[in-house]
């Protein structure tokens, strides 16, 4: 009922919409040249001071409006393929997504961040350990920073940050605007059924403005590439986000925003032939971003540039028994119940710019200080397994740092940084604790105007999370243990990168452009933690349901395990080289993304299994008709993963074609079609085939008054 209400509701905010824009002749507004260079974005993840992507001393890509538009993605890891060093691990018959960076994933390797909340969610299970879930509907802008930026981020990000910007009053509105309505339809073909987006904005003067945004969308299972039909990849989504801002003097703005998504949908494993081999659960998954802020920044006043920000993040998921295994019948589950998975993060983040020069020196002088509390509560009704392999816990980080970025005749830029953590954790009658200072230094030189060289040392640290550590439990099938290790370290990384940035105008045309990002990097991880086997072998049934002691008897059907535990490996070590490259000269444009790394547990000499394999991507667009319409295709070339890790994957290549026409500055429409050739293929880290040949259109209409 609540869905049927939904579409309709859809269905008639889109017609008032679509109606009342075509009934409005506006100019056409030709897209500007040069648009597509996103290496000029301005990014603020590096440092938390504001720069362009192509000046920033560190690995640094965005992803802007237009390339979400474009690309039509169902899933935020759609737009990661043309981004160096950045990969997702996803299950296709969940919706939550899991960034890797650089080989580094997990339990808060990498610092996922919606409008400036973390993003801590996590639960136990053969998929990743932490996820977040975000339609791309929602999604403004990305800025991403690979490498350690715990320094001024907190505990965790060793591989690197991932800040999403949900959409503003700005996606709304120009300038001049005072009150107006955005409303976007999209279909698809291959399960990608329908999405809607509408977004209202207005404008109090310049006193405040008010922003809201409805998402709805309806997919059903898609086929692979073989023609096979994928079970449980279907999902009902339904989001809502509203934002305002009030600016009561010169300076001052103070925002609040309150994002809210839901999502519907069931799983299961399916062996070759279709069949289910583990239980199978209907989700419910809520989620919710709530942020209070007060930002002060005024030209005249530079010692004072400050932020102050407080967010509570929360994610449940109410899962439902459907069809039970044998394993969890033995245990008395039965079809209807329920366990659940909650995790609420509450932080602020406080910091303040001050800027100033000493004789030639010119300084950005940031202090900040930042905590936050996980709290994890696991109620398992099915079972058990849920409450034993996802523990309750909580945890607390907290830590401050400072930061000065120097500037030197145009040609020397120095950024020195220094940040004290310190964390708590307790559940199940155990506790740790810890705390470290963790430095950071770069130092970039412009030996000649356009190329910038730079280098950087940087350490970053990691606290265990409540499941790393007070996990206890017995797996599902086959019935092996998993032991909880309060002794667990923190794991420290000590980072190494070199790059070049190069940024040139007017190339071979008066108003052509060419930015590129090259760099390479060796980051060392003391006290990794991973999974590993301890103590003296046993033997289990294979068959579920057969008492241990069945093992006893020569030649039953019995296979051999070790308990598992969380453990501190001596050292990972990943090495890598990235590079991002951009030129536009008007007429069109053409970007290229390409990532090496290799990575190792240097206790077994075995690769680290959270390595993507090498990539490379490139999009090609040429703008035709006074810039109105853009045609282009993205290639994108993955290679076979190694051999030796847990589960490898064949190399592919995919094909994608895409076209936009602005038809005014009300009316746009765009088309893709994703896997041209129909391409069978495994994404790296997950474990079901992707899409094979999916078209997408989606028509953006506008009305506004001034």
């Amino acid at each position: 009922m609540r869905v049927m209400a939904r579409a309709a509701l859809c269905a008639t905010v889109s017609f008032m919409a679509l109606s009342t824009a075509l009934a409005q002749d506006g100019p056409t507004q030709p897209a500007a040249p040069g648009g597509e260079v996103t290496l000029d974005e301005i990014t603020v993840t590096a440092t938390k001071t504001e720069d362009r992507v192509i000046d920033a001393l560190a690995g640094v890509s965005t992803v802007n409006e237009r390339d979400v538009a474009r690309l039509q993605p169902s899933r935020i890891s759609d737009v990661f393929l043309g981004v160096p060093g950045v990969t997702t691990s996803t299950e296709v018959n969940d919706p939550g997504q899991a960034i890797n960076i650089r080989g580094m994933q997990d339990f808060g390797r990498v610092a996922v961040l919606v409008d400036g909340a973390r993003q801590n969610y996590g639960k136990s299970g053969h998929g990743a350990n932490g996820s977040f879930y975000l339609d791309p509907e929602l999604v403004g802008g990305i800025d991403i920073t690979r490498g350690p930026v715990s320094t001024i981020y907190g505990s965790g990000a060793i591989g690197g940050v991932v800040a999403f910007r949900t959409r503003t009053i700005d996606d709304v509105l120009d300038a001049d605007e005072q009150i107006g309505v955005v409303q976007r339809l999209g279909a698809g073909t291959n399960g990608a059924n329908f999405v809607n987006s509408t977004m209202i904005g207005a404008r109090l003067g310049t006193a405040a403005d008010v922003f809201g945004q409805f998402v709805w969308r309806n997919e059903t299972p898609y086929k692979d590439g073989s023609g096979t039909t994928i079970r449980d990849t279907g999902t009902q989504i339904s989001a809502g986000n509203v934002k305002f801002n009030l600016r009561p003097a010169d300076g001052h703005t103070i925002s609040a925003t309150a994002l809210f998504q839901e999502y519907s949908y069931t799983n299961s494993a399916y062996n070759d032939a279709g069949q289910a081999v583990g239980a199978r659960f209907g989700h419910e998954v809520q989620t919710g971003t709530y942020t209070l802020g007060h930002r002060f920044q005024r030209p005249d006043v530079p010692w004072l540039d400050l932020s102050i920000k407080g967010y509570y993040a929360t994610t449940t998921d109410d899962q439902r028994l459907i069809n039970p295994t044998s394993a969890y019948s033995f245990l008395g589950a039965r079809a209807g119940a329920a366990r659940r998975f909650d995790v609420g993060t509450l932080g602020f983040d406080v910091y303040n710019t001050a800027r100033f020069s000493t004789a030639a020196v010119d300084h950005a002088l940031t202090i900040g200080f930042d905590a936050l509390r996980d709290d994890v509560t696991t109620t398992d009704t099915a079972g058990g397994f849920a409450s034993a392999l996802t523990p309750s816990g909580r945890r607390r980080l907290a830590g401050a740092f400072v930061q000065d970025e120097l500037r030197y005749g145009g040609w020397l830029r120095v950024i020195g940084a220094l940040r004290f953590d310190d964390y708590k954790l307790e559940g199940g009658g155990n506790e740790s604790s810890g705390s470290r200072l963790s430095p950071k230094i770069t130092v970039g030189v412009t030996p000649i105007e356009g190329i910038e060289l730079y280098g950087t040392y940087a350490e970053g640290y990691r606290a265990p999370t409540v499941t790393e550590t007070l996990i206890a439990g017995t797996h599902p099938f086959p019935a092996f243990n998993i032991l909880p290790n309060p002794g667990l370290k923190p794991e420290v990384a000590k980072t190494w990168e070199a790059g070049v940035n190069v940024k040139y105008d007017g190339v071979f045309t008066e108003n052509d452009k060419f930015r590129g990002k090259a760099n390479v990097f060796l980051n060392n991880v003391t006290n990794f933690i991973d999974m590993v086997e301890v103590g003296e072998p046993y033997r289990i049934p294979v068959a579920p349901g057969f008492p241990a002691a069945f093992c006893r008897f020569p030649g039953t059907p019995c296979v051999e395990f070790h308990d598992q535990q969380y453990q501190n490996v001596a050292r990972a070590r990943l090495t890598g080289v990235e590079l991002e490259a951009a030129y536009d000269w008007g007429g069109g444009f053409i970007s290229l993304a390409a990532t090496h790394i290799t990575g190792k547990n240097k206790q077994t000499n075995m690769p680290l299994n959270s390595v993507m394999p090498d990539q490379v991507s490139t999009t090609l667009g040429l703008r035709f008709l006074d810039d109105k319409l853009t045609v282009g295709t993205r290639l994108t070339f993955v290679d076979g993963s190694k051999e030796t890790v847990s589960n490898p994957t064949k190399g592919y290549g995919l094909v994608d074609l895409f076209a936009s026409y602005q038809y005014s500055d009300r009316i746009r429409g765009d088309v893709i079609v994703k896997n041209v050739f129909d391409r069978q293929y495994t994404q790296y880290l997950n474990s079901e085939p992707s899409p094979g040949l999916t078209a997408k259109f989606a028509l953006t209409v506008k009305f506004a008054a001034k």
